[in-house]
Formats: structure tokens, sequence, C-alpha cells
């Protein structure tokens, strides 16, 4: 029993399943089985199709045996989020680190070293201060 291209295609999910029956529109096309216009017209018709038998019949005339030539899509990874205790932990951390070294600088009574110093603590606080606006 042959199953339908976009019928498979449109069990994956809402939003997989209109990226799947794009992926296998443009494999059609590269195989010669789809002009770019009737590229253009399916990839519309996938796009504002609201059912899988809309989706099924965007892909109905397309063979069976371009859905093994179309890759899956490896899974969206979420971003990671810095929570506000984390960056806030951090940035006073950062902070003492650099107050530390200031003290530091100055027993060893070197003009350079403080200098330096006071610059790193500058860049740090900024960092920090834009790592607790970034975790909001």
């Amino acid at each position: 029993m042959r199953s339908e291209p976009g019928a498979q295609a449109a069990a994956a999910g809402p939003r997989a399943d209109r990226e799947r029956v794009i992926d296998l529109l443009k494999a059609a096309f590269v195989q010669d089985r789809l002009t770019r216009d009737e590229l253009d017209t399916r990839v519309g018709q996938a796009l504002v199709s609201r059912t899988g038998a809309e989706l099924a019949a965007v892909t109905a005339d397309l063979p069976v045996e371009l859905i093994g030539a179309v890759p899956l899509r490896p899974p969206v990874r979420a971003r990671r989020r810095v929570s506000m205790n984390t960056a806030v932990t951090s940035g006073a951390g950062v902070i003492l680190m650099a107050n530390a070294g200031m003290m530091a600088a100055m027993v060893a009574r070197s003009q350079v070293a403080v200098v330096l110093v006071a610059l790193f603590t500058v860049v740090a606080a900024v960092l920090s201060i834009g790592a607790m606006l970034v975790a909001r």
C-alpha cells in the first residue's frame, strides 16, 4: 500500500509538517520534477495551509520515493538563558575580585598595576550590568 507524501509529512506536527513538505518540494525541484514557478506556488500553498489535508494536496502528485531523499532536520536547541540570580552573583564576585586586585596593586606600589586593575574593574562592571540586563 502506497501512502501519499504529504500525508506522511503532515503527521509530524503543525510547524514541522510545513517544513517537511517544503523540503519535499525542494527535493522535487532539484530532481526536475517541478519548475521554479510550480515550486514557488506550492511553497506558498504549504505556508498558508491550515490542515494536514491541505498539505497533502500540495504534494499529492509527487512520488513517494522523494520522502526518503529528504533528510530529517535536527531538532532546534533552545537558547540557554542566564538567570538574574546567576548574573547578580557573578557580577558581585567580579567586583569583589577587582577590589582585591586593586588592594594588591596598591600594596605593590605599582601605578601601572593600579591603572590596569581599574580598567579591568570598569570592563567587568559593564559586562556584569550587561548580563543583568539580558537576564531580565
